[in-house]
């Protein structure tokens, strides 16, 4: 079993002196450290080994009605409405083909994220959504999760979304308070920002998430608790808590603007009142209102995904997959637009993307469990990959060391401190291959 260890030399001492917010490692690896292929690979042989009994379904929409100051997604403001048609096109052709070619045998679980969806008309929602039921076999009870913005809530829209089986909305708010959305660089008007949380909370569907940052510069104490106080006023089911990175090529990252240095302390103001008021928490940034139940059967550790759309990543236990990535607005429009041209058989191949080795595998097995509350079951770390992971992976002294994770017979788990340093110590996890591949990825 390779060591996990390979030639990393920085101790996790000094990652945490350096940065306390090196960055967030919801996925592994970086889409930064995908190239093109040397040689396409087709889907059906790229998938003939999957288990296609528990898929993720994940589709993407590009779109947005406006940039907010911090936003590094694959999205576009304001786009044209022959683009959006053109997408959806694309889209559902690419839907026909890598069903086909995949074969999937049932879906247990189902996102639309950008971008914004719901910037889609009523009528463009629903035969995306008439598509997705028409290509994919999925389970009639699947959770089914939908990104929505104020902006783009209106009562016809999310009747759609719950006739077709959507079971969560989230919706970014970042900020209750005027200034800290100056700060953010996020127009918004409370009117509507109300409204719309009322319309959800009327509309049937199960889960209604709500997203919030903290750390802007000039933000006190006293405007990060109105905030989350308010959000707790609607009574979400969840609750993420994001603090705020100033990225390359956004509108903050181009102001020279940093974030605040009292981030970590904003975090644990706001982890303690969430538990205070009857939420568990899951991960650094997610909080669940205790008696929520949003369950699935699908891993993401271990089963696999589709990814539709322009900027979707596709996963395999060996390969990661999607379009290229930028951040900057005309660098996304083109690569729309060769998504939007590509020919039908084009959609067969993956010809993007990152191979991952058995050392990649269970690198990225132990970043997705350990930051999550529960942690890692080490039977099940041994059962996919042949050793236990304090075997595997020597960082696991220095984190017992440093206090951030405990062992047990079954678990390895963060402390709570651990859990609150989640932001370097997942990339203190990250491969010297695949770092190098980030630091050489020209960011456009």
């Amino acid at each position: 079993m390779p060591n996990l260890n390979g030639e990393m030399t920085t101790r996790l001492s000094d990652a945490i002196a350096g940065d306390h917010y090196a960055g967030y490692a919801y996925a592994y690896p970086h889409k930064t450290s995908y190239r093109l292929f040397d040689h396409p690979v087709d889907l059906p042989t790229a998938w003939s080994d999957e288990d296609k009994s528990r898929l993720f379904l994940y589709v993407h929409l590009p779109f947005c009605e406006m940039r907010c100051g911090f936003c590094n997604l694959f999205t576009a403001s304001q786009p044209p409405s022959e683009l959006v048609r053109q997408t959806l096109d694309a889209i559902e052709t690419q839907s026909r083909v890598v069903s086909g070619r995949v074969e999937p045998q049932r879906v247990v679980q189902v996102a639309f994220g950008g971008g914004t969806p719901t910037y889609l008309t009523a009528d463009e929602l629903e035969r995306l959504l008439v598509m997705m039921r028409c290509d994919w076999p999925i389970e009639s009870e699947a959770p089914f999760s939908v990104e929505v913005s104020p902006a783009t809530v209106d009562a016809t829209k999310l009747t759609i979304l719950r006739d077709h089986g959507v079971r969560r909305i989230s919706m970014g708010v970042q900020s209750f308070v005027s200034r800290d959305l100056n700060q953010l660089g996020r127009p918004q008007d409370h009117q509507t920002v109300e409204h719309s949380i009322e319309l959800i909370r009327q509309s049937g569907i199960d889960l209604f998430n709500l997203d919030l940052i903290y750390g802007n510069q000039g933000q006190t104490e006293s405007d990060w608790f109105a905030t989350v106080r308010k959000a707790l006023q609607y009574d979400p089911g969840e609750l993420f808590l994001y603090p705020l990175y100033v990225r390359k090529l956004t509108g903050l990252g181009k102001t020279g603007r940093s974030p605040a240095e009292n981030r970590r302390h904003m975090y644990r103001l706001g982890r303690e009142l969430l538990l205070d008021a009857g939420y568990r928490q899951i991960s650094m940034r997610m909080f669940r209102k205790s008696g929520t139940d949003y369950g699935t059967q699908h891993c993401c550790q271990e089963d696999g995904m589709i990814g539709l759309g322009p900027g979707a990543r596709s996963y395999t236990r060996e390969l990661h997959y999607s379009s290229e990535y930028a951040v900057s607005g005309s660098s996304i429009r083109k690569i729309i637009d060769k998504f939007n041209r590509r020919d039908p058989e084009d959609f067969a191949l993956a010809d993007y993307g990152v191979w991952l080795n058995a050392e990649e595998q269970s690198r990225r097995y132990l970043i997705r469990s350990l930051l999550q509350v529960d942690g890692l079951d080490r039977q099940a770390f041994a059962s996919l990959f042949g050793a236990d992971v304090c075997l595997v992976l020597p960082q696991v002294e220095q984190l017992l060391e440093s206090g951030f994770a405990e062992l047990t017979a079954e678990r390895l788990m963060l402390t709570a401190e651990g859990l609150a340093h989640s932001d370097v110590i997942g990339p203190w996890l990250y491969s010297d291959a695949v770092l190098s591949r980030m630091e050489q990825f020209e960011l456009q």
